[in-house]
C-alpha cells in the first residue's frame, strides 16, 4: 500500500510506477483505491464510473480499467455535498457532516465487494493499494475507509511517501509515524522522499537521520520528474504547468469553479507548440487562438458564475471577431441557448439562458449517460477520422429551430455521425467557429487533434503540423515506462516485496 503524509504527496504516480515495475517482473498487479474524492473521472467498458487516477494505474498494470478498482468515488459538487458513486453507479448525495454516519457501512460493504470481485477476476494477482490524504487524520480515523483500516484488513506492507518540495519533510514523516498506533506502525515498511531536486547524495545525511530516528528504512529518493503526468486534482494541474518557450499557439481554458475531467486537456498540454492559459472568472479573456470551456460537475452554477463576471459578452465578442470556442461536455451545454432543470437536480428547478453561442437546448434528467463511444468525426473538414472516448453527463441536448435555411450557410451541423454527440457552427463574417462535443477523450486522437490545431495555425499563417500522430494512449505508455525506469533506479523495493 502506498500512503502519503498529505494530499498531493505523489501517491497516485508512485502507485502507478509500482504497478508498472511489478508487471515488468512478471506479476499481475491489481491497482485499488477503496475511496477516492475527485471530479476527474473515467467510464469503464461496462459504463461504471471510477477515478481517472485508478484508470491510469490500470494501464500501468496492463489491465483495462474497471470500477472495482475504485469502489467508492466521491464527486464534490459544492455546498459541502458530494455525489456518492458505489461500484460504478450513483448511490446518492452526501453532506460532509453526515457522511460517516450515513455512508460508512455501505461504503465499507462496497469496498469489500470491489476487492472480492477484482481478486476473483485476477486470481494470483498482487493488490497494489493507494491511500487517500494522510493516514493519521485523528478526527477521522474511527471511520477511516481507505487508509489504515484497509491496510490492517489486508495486512498490507506500506510505503509512506512525503513530498520534499513542500518543505518540512522530516516533520511530515516523523509526525505521521508518531500518530500511528502501536498496532499500525509495524505496517510501515519503508519511507520514500518524493520530488527531490539536485544530487541525491546531498540528502544522504537526512536519509541517515530519518532511519536512525524512526527505525524505518528510506527506500528511495525520487527526483523531480519533468514529464507531464495527469495530476490528481485541478489545483495541481494549475500549479505544475509552466511556460513553453517553443509554443506557437495560446489556448485559453476557462477555470470553472466546479471544473471536472480536466485530463481531457492532457493531450493538448503535451503538444510542444501549444500553451494552455487558465482563465478564472473575472480574468481578462485576452486574444487567444482558441477558448475551451471544459467539463463541469455543476453546469448551471458555473454558468451563473461566468455570467456574473461578464463572460457571455466577452465570448460573443471574441467569436464575432473570428475566434474559436470549443466546449467539452458541460462546457458544450453552457454554450447553448437554453438549459432546463425541471427537477432541480443542480439547484432550483427552472430554466436559464445559456451563453447563446450554439442553438442548443439542454434538459437535465436524473439518469446519466455512461458509456464508451466510437465515432467518425466529420469536422474539421477532411477525410473522416475515428474518435473514441466516453460519455459522462447528465442532460440531453437538441438543436433548436432550423439549422440553416435554403441558400444560407448551415449554422449548426453534427460534429460526428452519432446523433447527439457534438456540433459545430460558423459564426460571423470573420471566420469565427463555435463547436463542442460530449465525447471525453476527443483530443486523445492524434490525427483529429492535429487537424483541429492546424485550423488555428492556418489563421496565424503557421505551417501545418503532421496529422500522422499516434493516439495519446501511446504517449501515455511511454511516460509510464519512464516513470517506472526512474522508480526502479531510485527505489529499493525489497522490504515491500519480501515474504
Amino acid at each position: 500500500m502506498v500512503l502519503g503524509t498529505s494530499s498531493g504527496a505523489g501517491k497516485s504516480l508512485m502507485t502507478a510506477a509500482l504497478c508498472r515495475v511489478l508487471r515488468r517482473r512478471g506479476e499481475q498487479p491489481l491497482p485499488f483505491k477503496g475511496q477516492n474524492m475527485s471530479n476527474n473521472a473515467w467510464v469503464d467498458a461496462g459504463g461504471g464510473e471510477m477515478a481517472y487516477s485508478q484508470a491510469l494505474q490500470a494501464w500501468a498494470a496492463g489491465l483495462e480499467p474497471h470500477h472495482t478498482m475504485n469502489p467508492v468515488l466521491l464527486k464534490p459538487q459544492g455546498d459541502s455535498t458530494s455525489e456518492v458513486i458505489h461500484l460504478g453507479r450513483a448511490a446518492g448525495i452526501a453532506r460532509a457532516e453526515h457522511y460517516y454516519r450515513d455512508w460508512f457501512r455501505p461504503g465499507w460493504a462496497a469496498i469489500r465487494q470491489g476487492l472480492a470481485t477484482l481478486q476473483s477476476a485476477h486470481p494470483g494477482g498482487r493488490l497494489v493499494l493507494e491511500g487517500a490524504g494522510s493516514p493519521v487524520e485523528v478526527n477521522l480515523q474511527a471511520r477511516d475507509l481507505t487508509n489504515l483500516r484497509l491496510a490492517q484488513f489486508l495486512r498490507a506492507r506500506c510505503l509512506l511517501v512525503a513530498d520534499i518540495e513542500r518543505g518540512g519533510v522530516f516533520a511530515q514523516l516523523v509526525g505521521t509515524l508518531q500518530l500511528l498506533s502501536p498496532v499500525q506502525r509495524p505496517l510501515i515498511r519503508g519511507l520514500l522522499i518524493n520530488r527531490f531536486r539536485g544530487r541525491r547524495e546531498l540528502f544522504d545525511a537526512g536519509r541517515q537521520w530519518l532511519q536512525e530516528h524512526t527505525g524505518v528504512p528510506v527506500l528511495g529518493v525520487m527526483p523531480w520528474l519533468e514529464e507531464l503526468f495527469p495530476p490528481e486534482d485541478s489545483l495541481d494541474l494549475l500549479e505544475r504547468r509552466g511556460r513553453k518557450r517553443e509554443s506557437e499557439l495560446e489556448i485559453a481554458v476557462l477555470r470553472l469553479p466546479s471544473l471536472s475531467n480536466f485530463s481531457d486537456l492532457d493531450p493538448l498540454e503535451a503538444e510542444p507548440s501549444v500553451q494552455l492559459r487558465w482563465v478564472r472568472p473575472g480574468d481578462s479573456l485576452g486574444q487567444p487562438d482558441a477558448v475551451i470551456l471544459p467539463g463541469s460537475k455543476q453546469t448551471l452554477r458555473d454558468l451563473a458564475s461566468l455570467r456574473r463576471h461578464g463572460l457571455p459578452a466577452a465570448l460573443a465578442s471574441y467569436l464575432s471577431a473570428g475566434g474559436h470556442v470549443f466546449g467539452l461536455c458541460g462546457g458544450l451545454q453552457m454554450m447553448g441557448q437554453e438549459l432546463a432543470d425541471p427537477e432541480g437536480l443542480e439547484g432550483d428547478a427552472g430554466e436559464q439562458a445559456g451563453l447563446g453561442l450554439m442553438p442548443l437546448r439542454t434538459v437535465f434528467a436524473p439518469g446519466k449517460a455512461l458509456r464508451q463511444r466510437r465515432s467518425a468525426a466529420l469536422w474539421p473538414p477532411g477525410s473522416p477520422l475515428e474518435l473514441r472516448g466516453f460519455e459522462l453527463h447528465r442532460g440531453h441536448s437538441e438543436l433548436l429551430g432550423d439549422a440553416g435555411g435554403p441558400g444560407q450557410p448551415q449554422s449548426t451541423a453534427p460534429l460526428s455521425i452519432d446523433a447527439g454527440l457534438g456540433w459545430w457552427r460558423p459564426v460571423g463574417a470573420c471566420g469565427g467557429m463555435a463547436a463542442g462535443t460530449y465525447l471525453h477523450g476527443v483530443f486523445e486522437s492524434g490525427p483529429w487533434r492535429r487537424r483541429w490545431l492546424n485550423r488555428l495555425r492556418e489563421r496565424r499563417g503557421l505551417p501545418p503540423l503532421s496529422e500522422q500522430q499516434p493516439h495519446h494512449g501511446e504517449q501515455r505508455e511511454l511516460l509510464l515506462e519512464r516513470l517506472a525506469d526512474a522508480f526502479e533506479a531510485h527505489t529499493d523495493l525489497t522490504p515491500l516485496l519480501a515474504p
